[in-house]
């Protein structure tokens, strides 16, 4: 078992000797393409005088704040979609023409109507994210299986008793699903957001490099981006094991059913 997960970690590991051995020969131009021991001592120096801890916790304050508005207005809306036709047909339409539009074309309208401080970035942030929690947590209600909801009307159980005990848990596989699709897209939108009228942050740290050249510093920043992604994707997959402690464990473990 040992073996087995390092061997996950052997072609990345490959790749970044190729990359510093192309760096140190000349065949790869470190003014276009920094070396990995480039970055490390940059990422060093940036650690040192503060510059990288105080904008990766301004990047991580929008992140959250984004993050968190996302899932209740996502949550939210599919609720209401997903529990009557008519929410849906009110709601899901909208939302599907929102997903569609690209995002650099809502930057300009968002600094109009927002400014040029937090709360354009943070929204944002909550726009890309919101979609993916939606169309998961919808298809989770509307995948309920019948035979669950005869059972609850045999029981005369209420409306919010069922919503709470048997629509809820049902679809709570997908709603964390669609958290993980959501998490990795607020990164994303976060990187658009931050280059854009930004001050601070790991977005604007990477712009201010790319004025002076410093690819070793937009590596870094790129380093930062990819690993907090990579940690915020694993607490998400913690609380799912621990919110899905009822499931068979082979399927936690596999995600297949058979």
């Amino acid at each position: 078992m040992p073996y087995r997960n390092f061997g996950r970690y052997l072609s990345p590991l490959l790749m970044i000797l190729c990359w510093q051995a192309a760096c140190s020969t000349g065949l790869l131009s470190t003014r276009l393409v920094a070396s990995p021991v480039q970055i490390l001592g940059t990422g060093w120096t940036l650690v040192q005088d503060g510059t990288l801890s105080t904008n990766m916790g301004v990047s991580l304050l929008r992140a959250v704040a984004g993050l968190s508005l996302a899932v209740v207005v996502g949550i939210g809306l599919a609720l209401i979609s997903g529990l009557s036709r008519l929410g849906e047909n009110i709601v899901d339409a909208p939302l599907q023409i929102f997903r569609t539009l690209p995002v650099l074309a809502l930057v300009p309208l968002f600094i109009l109507w927002f400014g040029i401080g937090e709360t354009p970035k943070i929204l944002l942030v909550a726009l890309g994210s919101t979609f993916p929690i939606y169309l998961n947590l919808h298809k989770g209600i509307r995948s309920i299986d019948p035979k669950l909801l005869e059972m609850t009307r045999t029981l005369r159980l209420s409306r919010s008793q069922t919503i709470r005990d048997v629509i809820l848990p049902g679809a709570l596989p997908d709603l964390l699903v669609g958290i993980r699709f959501a998490v990795g897209i607020s990164w994303l939108m976060l990187v658009v957001a931050e280059q854009v009228n930004a001050d601070s942050g790991i977005g604007h740290m990477m712009m201010d490099a790319q004025d002076f050249l410093r690819t070793d510093i937009i590596f870094v920043g790129l380093a930062i981006y990819g690993l907090l992604g990579l940690i915020s994707d694993q607490c998400v997959r913690m609380l799912e094991h621990r919110a899905l402690v009822w499931r068979p464990l082979h399927i936690q473990r596999t995600g297949n059913i058979g």
